[in-house]
Formats: C-alpha cells, structure tokens, sequence
C-alpha cells in the first residue's frame, strides 16, 4: 500500500487496528491433524483462514471507519493525471517523499472553477477508501483548490493561456475606433455609476453622438449570457460605430462574468470595433485582452470612444489662422511678383523695347533677302548647267541636227528596229520642221550599224 502524504491530523492507530487482528481470533485455534503425501498424518493448529475478499473489506471497514481518516485535508503535486471517458479524475498527489493515489468522481468535479493538469500544486479534500477489486488504497477527492493563486486566478490564466494559443488576442484582428462615431453603443447596467459616467463624458465631450444604452446584467450567474446576447443585439441592429463593454469596480468574483469564455468570443467575433472597460485601472479581465481597445475605466472608455468638442475647435481654430496665414504670404509673393513684372512692362521701357526689336527684325529681313537672292542666283546657274546636259541627250537635239525620228502608229511607240513593223504599217516621221505621215512600202533588215567602222556600201540603190 502507498503511504499518505501530510494531513491536518497527524494522530492515526489504523496499523494498531490491523495489528489486532491474530489476537482477536486466538480463540478459534484447535487441533487438528492432515495427512502429507506419504500417508503421514501430521498435528496442525485448526484456525480460521480468511479470504482474500475478506482481508480487503477488513480492512477498508477499519479505514473509512476511522475518524481521522475522513475529511481531511491534504496538499501535494498532481501527476499522472487522467480524465476518464466517465467523466471522473484519476491522479497522483505527490511530494518530495511520497505518494497518494487519489480519484475525484465526476458529481464531485462538475463545478470546478479551473483545469486540473500534471505539475499543479493543489489542497485537496477527501477520505480514504480501499478499492476493493484490487485492494489498493486511494484518496477519494470532494473538493479540490490551488495552492498559492485562488482558484478563479487559476482559471483566469489557464483561459488566458488557452485564448492566446487560439490567436484571439492577435493585434491583426483588432479593429480600429472610428475618430467621430455617430452612434455609440453601451452594454453595462443601467443603474450602475458605470452608465452615468459614460453619458456625461460623452455630452460634455461630443454631444452630436447618440449613445444607444443597452441594459446588461453585469455582475451573477447569467451576466455572462446577458453580456454576449446584449453583444449580438448590437450587431443586429445595425448602425452601431463602436461599443463599450463594461461595468465600475469590484472583487475578482464581481467582474468574474467579464472573463468567461462565451464573453471573450462574443467580442471577437464581433464585427463592431469594442472598447473594454471593467473595473478599475489595476483590473485586468479576459474582455480586456480579446477586445479592440481596452480603457482603464468607463469614463477612460467615453474618451477612448469620442473626441472633445474643445480639442475639435482648438485644432479648427489653428487650421484657420494656418490657412489665413498661408492665403497672406501667398498674396504678398504674388504681389511682389507682379511689382517685378510691372517694372518689366512699362510703357516707356516695353516701346524701347518694341522698337529694338523692330530693328533686329527688319536687319534679320534683309539678311534673309540677300541670303534667298544669292541661293536663288546660285540655284538659277546650276539648273542652266543641268538643262544643257540634259539637252544634249534629248531627242529633239537629235532632230536640231538634222535626224528623224519614225514613231509607229496607232500607238506611237518609237521604231528602233525594222522587226517592230511590216508591210503596209502607217508610221509618223518627226522632222525638225514637222512630220510626215508615211506608210511601209517594203521592209529590208540590214546592219546599218557597219558604217561606224567605215564599211560604206557600194552602188546600193536607194529605194
């Protein structure tokens, strides 16, 4: 069997108890005699012989009937948790010397505040028990509590832990505060102080807002329901710019509905940017790390949530004496400007001016004349020089000495070679004087060319 770790009361005669057994049934030894394996009979005590059934209810008759066994308190480090399929806890408590197998029933671990987990140090309170089937001892847990923070601390950090693992209190999914919201909504009690400083903050600060108070319990059992129904009344409404959740100051089991987990998710699912305003200043709630803001106090979260109307006009003020000043230096730099350009543009000065550049036009007319008469000129001698050579390649320089052209008709194409015509053809000879419309007689092809080699012909007759 395991031993059991420090109790409150350290008295316990449960091992006397046990010891008590031989004693108690001395009376039931007799005599008596059984046979060995060779025949032999042999003299025996003759007592009772317990079974093993009888041993372990023994023994857990005298533990749970044993005062100092029961309700007791016991501390220790939890290890080897387990939660069963049944719903019930199975453990160990343990301490630098020992350990106590311990079970906590699910009627018992229906109400717990936290999560029981391995390396937890904890205070529980239970009795003894022996489990029968196995006759092994355990401590039957009723209540369990942490050692040092408060339970509600405890569920406060594990909730906390397990929300920032899932991302909810990620700066990318925090929505910004509209700068001048037109309607704001409040989810807190109506007749709390809470409710009071949000409406005179924000009339003093940004009267043209309307506040949309939505009356939540805040505080109880079913302010965590009322909360998250009050957060999805204000989403179906519509029109909303922003909210405030909260409530004024109280003890950590005040505020507890604000660190609920349906609460925490109802903020951040939210599609109305939320400002967080719980307690006091030094108060710190699960809704303060989930929603889009968090302000120390209601009247931090009216702040948070307006501008002020003196601060608005200041700024318009400043703007205005800005824009006033600017609108001046502007005027004076234009004004200097056009001093500049009126000083430029004087009469006396803007005619001395027409009249130089009236000379310089008139002396860039007669540079442009000489220059067009001299490329004129120049032009005039080279087209005379082309013109003659191009006259002494053309045809009509070819009748100037004396030659004809033939140009066959109808098309009056020019003959260049008697295979281009026949017999009875109607040609046009060009003289230098005139023409002559001629018509083929007889055709005879012969190389006329041969007389450029001095090869004249002898006695040809001409036809």
């Amino acid at each position: 069997m395991g031993n059991i770790c420090w109790v409150s009361r350290k008295k316990s005669d449960a091992l006397e108890n046990i010891h008590s057994l031989t004693s108690r049934h001395q009376s039931l030894i007799t005599s008596s005699s059984i046979t060995n394996t060779k025949g032999v009979s042999l003299a025996v005590p003759n007592f009772h012989i317990y079974s093993v059934a009888e041993i372990t209810a023994f023994i857990r008759k005298k533990l749970t009937s044993d005062g100092e066994l029961l309700d007791i308190w016991v501390q220790g480090e939890i290890s080897n948790f387990v939660h069963h399929s049944s719903g019930h806890f199975y453990f160990t408590l343990k301490d630098e010397h020992s350990q106590l197998p311990c079970a906590m029933f699910r009627w018992a671990n229906e109400g717990l505040k936290f999560e029981l987990k391995n390396g937890l140090k904890v205070i529980v309170l239970g009795s003894i028990d022996v489990y029968k089937p196995q006759g092994r001892y355990s401590f039957v847990v009723s209540e369990v509590h942490p050692k040092g923070p408060g339970e509600l601390y405890l569920k406060f950090l594990q909730l906390k832990e397990k929300l920032t693992k899932e991302g909810l209190f990620d700066v990318k999914y925090k929505k910004p505060i509209p700068r001048f919201p037109d309607r704001i909504g409040v989810i807190t009690s109506p007749t709390g102080a809470a409710i009071q400083d949000i409406l005179n903050i924000t009339r003093r600060r940004f009267p043209c807002a309307e506040v949309l108070v939505v009356p939540t319990l805040v505080q109880g059992e079913d302010a965590a329901e009322d909360i998250v129904r009050s957060i999805g009344l204000l989403n179906s409404y519509g029109n909303v710019d922003c909210a405030i959740v909260g409530r004024g100051g109280g003890s950590i089991e005040d505020l507890w509905p604000f660190n609920e987990e349906i609460v925490a998710r109802a903020i951040f699912k939210s599609n109305i940017p939320i400002i967080s305003a719980v307690g006091h200043e030094t108060d710190f709630t699960i809704a303060d790390f989930v929603a889009d803001i968090r302000a120390a106090t209601p009247s931090s979260a009216a702040e948070l949530a307006v501008p002020d109307k003196s601060d608005l006009i200041r700024h318009i003020n400043a703007l205005n004496s800005s824009l006033i000043q600017n609108i001046t230096n502007m005027i004076r730099q234009k004004r200097t400007q056009l001093e500049g350009i009126y000083k430029v543009l004087r009469p006396k000065i803007l005619l001395d001016r027409v009249g130089q550049n009236q000379q310089h036009t008139d002396d860039l007319y007669i540079r442009l004349v000489s220059q067009m008469e001299h490329s004129l000129k120049m032009n005039v001698g080279k087209f005379n020089a082309l013109k003659e050579m191009l006259g002494a390649v053309s045809p009509l320089s070819t009748l100037r000495r004396g030659y004809s052209i033939t140009l066959k008709l109808p098309e009056k194409s020019a003959l260049d070679s008697v295979s281009k015509t026949k017999s009875g053809d109607d040609v046009k000879v060009l003289l230098q004087d005139g023409e002559l419309k001629c018509k083929v007689h007889e055709v005879e092809e012969k190389d006329v060319l041969k007389y450029e080699k001095n090869e004249y012909p002898e006695d040809e007759e001409t036809n």
